[in-house]
């Protein structure tokens, strides 16, 4: 089994003294592969993604993330690890004083080193990779969502994350927004091969 993938095994997770959300789940996902994982609200899909980024820790089971058992892992090599993987929100999350420039360059800014000159560089090439090369200086509140979304993306994808995770990515676009979005994960996936989960309720 390739080092990069996600194991999970027999893992079951609740909160405080409630039922369960999730019990014995077990799953496996190769490198590079792209998987969506489906289910109506409240049913863990979500939680899933915050057990594999290391949020929260499971109740029992196990949790192999890009090699490292993050189940066992202490809070600094969780932060670490993240370096290595990415993440959709659900709404883009995106900081609503920054530019979008801010907004792309932050992950850069605050987990590498590399100089100012570098990181706008690699800023307008994450935002020509989701199509909003020339958008830097404009503020959130300027973006349709469908723009939102895709400023979120080239943050999530800022640092090449061997692990992409999206968390309902579809939600709240329109069909056009929708396609233009479903386009830019295959060619990230493709591109980057880098492993996808796709968490959604939308079928189609």
């Amino acid at each position: 089994m390739p080092t990069n993938s996600v194991i999970i095994k027999n893992v079951t997770f609740g909160y405080d003294d409630e039922a369960p959300i999730l019990k014995n789940i077990s799953l496996t996902i190769p490198q590079g592969k792209m998987v969506a994982i489906m289910g109506g609200s409240g049913c863990g899909k979500t939680t899933l993604l915050r057990l594999i980024s290391g949020q929260i820790k499971p109740q029992s089971g196990s949790i192999t993330v890009l090699g490292e058992r993050i189940t066992t892992l202490s809070s600094s090599k969780i932060l670490a690890l993240r370096k290595r993987l990415g993440m959709l929100f659900q709404f883009g999350a995106l900081f609503t004083d920054m530019s979008v420039y801010e907004n792309v360059a932050f992950t850069l800014k605050e987990h590498t080193d590399l100089p100012e000159s570098l990181i706008k560089k690699i800023v307008a090439m994450k935002l020509n990779a989701v199509g909003l090369f020339g958008t830097g200086e404009l503020m959130p509140q300027k973006l349709s969502g469908g723009m939102s979304r895709r400023v979120a993306l080239a943050r999530s994808i800022a640092l090449d994350p061997e692990l992409m995770m999206y968390d309902e990515p579809f939600t709240g676009q329109d069909p056009i927004s929708m396609g233009v979005l479903v386009r830019l994960i295959k060619r990230l996936n493709e591109l980057l091969s880098t492993t996808t989960i796709i968490v959604s309720h939308d079928v189609e």
